[in-house]
């Protein structure tokens, strides 16, 4: 049996073709027939999202994931940056913060989740460090955060957990730029600011469309530490939502309509936003205005 050159890496790629397509696509497909189909089973263009649109927290869950992915993203991704040329200097110990700083990068999210919601609690470690340091009289009570303050309490708890992994891509970045390119700058009178601005950020770009890019995926899913810190409702996010019709309430006819269509509008937000930034990251006006 003649195989052309030409045929063998599509041969040798067709198990993983396959797999994806039973255990991937199929579903995929599933999940999207279930979103224009009714409890009945007959199709409907829009029922669902009407129905998803009138269920409790939706609009809440809508605004509370614009307002994590937005201002987690900046936050994480400012800290990172600094963090990434700060350690990029290569002083004394700086190996050692590095290694200090990626511990977070190592916690599981569920471990995560439970050493921040023991912190928070009114005789957690928090409260006992900062009355130990004498900067509280008494003890504050976190667990009893509500909307913003909530959504706030969540922010943090994944920024203290994700900005290592973004910070590793920005430092992968900057070990790319050549020191003869600084030195240059230097002799022809640039200042530190300059040759970050001119040189250090546009050489990042891809490090940093890829870090925002993937922070942006999974600051719109975040569910898991919300979930396990305050439980479900108290900080409503889309993909939390899924959770709560399938997990909470399952059996109720519409229950799992709701679940596949939440999941099916995050996707579609995930493209969009992942789209729109890379097209306005592409034509540089962010470079630009700066």
């Amino acid at each position: 049996m003649n195989i052309s050159r030409k045929a063998i890496p599509y041969l040798l790629m067709t198990p993983a073709f396959i797999y994806y397509a039973v255990f991937w696509l199929m579903p995929v497909i599933d999940g999207i027939i279930e979103v224009f189909t009714g409890p009945d089973g007959a199709f409907t263009l829009a029922g669902n999202f009407i129905l998803m649109g009138q269920s409790d927290l939706f609009l809440k869950s809508v605004m509370n994931t614009a307002l994590f992915a937005a201002v987690s993203v900046i936050l994480q991704y400012f800290i990172a940056l600094v963090l990434a040329v700060f350690l990029n200097i290569r002083f004394k110990f700086s190996n050692i913060l590095m290694f200090i700083s990626m511990i977070p990068m190592a916690i599981t999210p569920t471990a995560v989740a439970i050493l921040w919601k023991i912190g928070l609690f009114k005789d957690g470690w928090i409260n006992s460090i900062l009355m130990g340091l004498g900067l509280m009289k008494t003890p504050f009570l976190f667990m009893n955060a509500e909307d913003f303050s909530a959504l706030i309490t969540i922010i943090l708890i994944d920024t203290w957990t994700v900005t290592p992994s973004v910070m590793i891509i920005l430092s992968a970045g900057l070990q790319g730029i050549q020191k003869e390119l600084r030195e240059a700058a230097y002799t022809f009178g640039a200042n530190k600011w300059r040759i970050f601005k001119d040189i250090t950020l546009p050489i990042l770009r891809p490090s940093i469309m890829t870090s925002i890019i993937l922070r942006l995926i999974g600051a719109v899913q975040v569910w898991a530490i919300a979930v396990m810190v305050f439980g479900h409702g108290k900080v409503p996010f889309l993909v939390e939502r899924i959770a709560f019709y399938e997990d909470v309430i399952p059996g109720v006819p519409t229950s799992s309509k709701l679940a596949f269509t939440y999941s099916f509008t995050t996707t579609i937000i995930v493209f969009l936003v992942t789209m729109v930034y890379y097209r306005i990251s592409k034509r540089g006006s962010w470079l630009e205005a700066a």
